[in-house]
């Protein structure tokens, strides 16, 4: 299958917002690993709006941190800054399974390992057991209600549907590897360290299923990867997405274990900064849980 020769829009830290005008556009300077497609659906706009009103080369790919982008608000005026800095505290829940570490938790649902810890009375030693659910305090900001509402109606969503069985994910996540030329055992343990073969699994931050997809890196395969339309909530589509993710990483990384961080930290972040700890952590799982497969 024809891989494309640009590199793939990663999992990317925010934007930060510097300043905005009364003219509708606001400035956001960007930030080591973000792209233009997470950015533009951080901002409800579109890359190709992006490029035409920052006048970019080509098709975006090459922004580089530090740049200063005109963001359209579509209001006159920036998105609920006066909350941008106030919000209140939620709790999610996550049950611990092979692979987890209290580190690459608090990574994965950016909150300090302290804050995890003296919420569920972990031990000194902040040992977590597998099979364990953990309440995870979550900071939500004022302005985020319809993400909020929109994770609740997919958590709904899929509590509803009819989805297979790990087994069964087990098996579809090889024979869809096999598609792709993609070693299965690798896409099998991201898979699990991910979700552990869960398709009703939806993080707070939004990503869907058994390979904890998020919606606008499903977009973007869809078009520019598989091109077809990718239902995230099908079993089938979310195996599909994460697999055609970790084929464009091993072509565009240097190695299996700079493929893997690219999936966890963002590839472009990984080669700016290198792994981070959890990230360290979590490309080590992930290649034991490769080696048992």
């Amino acid at each position: 299958m024809k891989l494309p020769h640009r590199s793939l829009p990663l999992l990317l830290a925010l934007a930060v917002v510097v300043t905005a005008s009364a003219s509708g556009i606001t400035l956001i300077r960007i930030q080591s690993g973000d792209t233009l497609s997470a950015i533009a659906a951080r901002y409800h706009t579109t890359v190709t709006r992006l490029v035409a009103l920052n006048d970019l080369p080509g098709n975006g790919d090459l922004i580089y941190a530090g740049q200063t982008l005109r963001i359209p608000t579509g209001h006159g005026s920036p998105h609920h800054r006066s909350h941008h800095r106030r919000g209140h505290v939620v709790t999610a829940w996550h049950t611990v399974v092979v692979g987890d570490t209290l580190d690459g938790l608090a990574q994965r649902y950016h909150v300090k390992p302290k804050t995890i810890a003296r919420r569920n009375h972990l031990p000194a030693s902040l040992v977590i057991v597998l099979g364990e659910r953990l309440a995870i305090p979550q900071r939500v900001q004022r302005h985020a209600p319809r993400v909020a509402a929109s994770i609740a109606r997919e958590r709904r969503y899929l509590e509803h549907r009819r989805e297979p069985s790990r087994d069964q994910v087990s098996r579809m996540i090889r024979k869809i590897s096999g598609r792709w030329h993609l070693d299965p055992r690798l896409a099998l343990a991201i898979s699990w360290q991910e979700s552990g073969f869960n398709m009703r699994e939806v993080s707070p931050v939004g990503a869907i299923g058994t390979m904890q997809v998020m919606p606008y890196t499903g977009a973007y395969l869809s078009s520019e990867v598989v091109h077809r339309n990718l239902d995230l909530y099908d079993a089938s589509d979310n195996i599909t997405a994460g697999v055609a993710l970790l084929s464009v990483l091993t072509h565009e990384a240097k190695s299996v274990r700079q493929a893997v961080a690219g999936y966890y930290q963002g590839l472009g972040s990984v080669r700016a900064h290198g792994m981070y700890p959890s990230t360290k952590q979590y490309v080590a799982n992930v290649m034991a849980l490769r080696a048992t497969f």
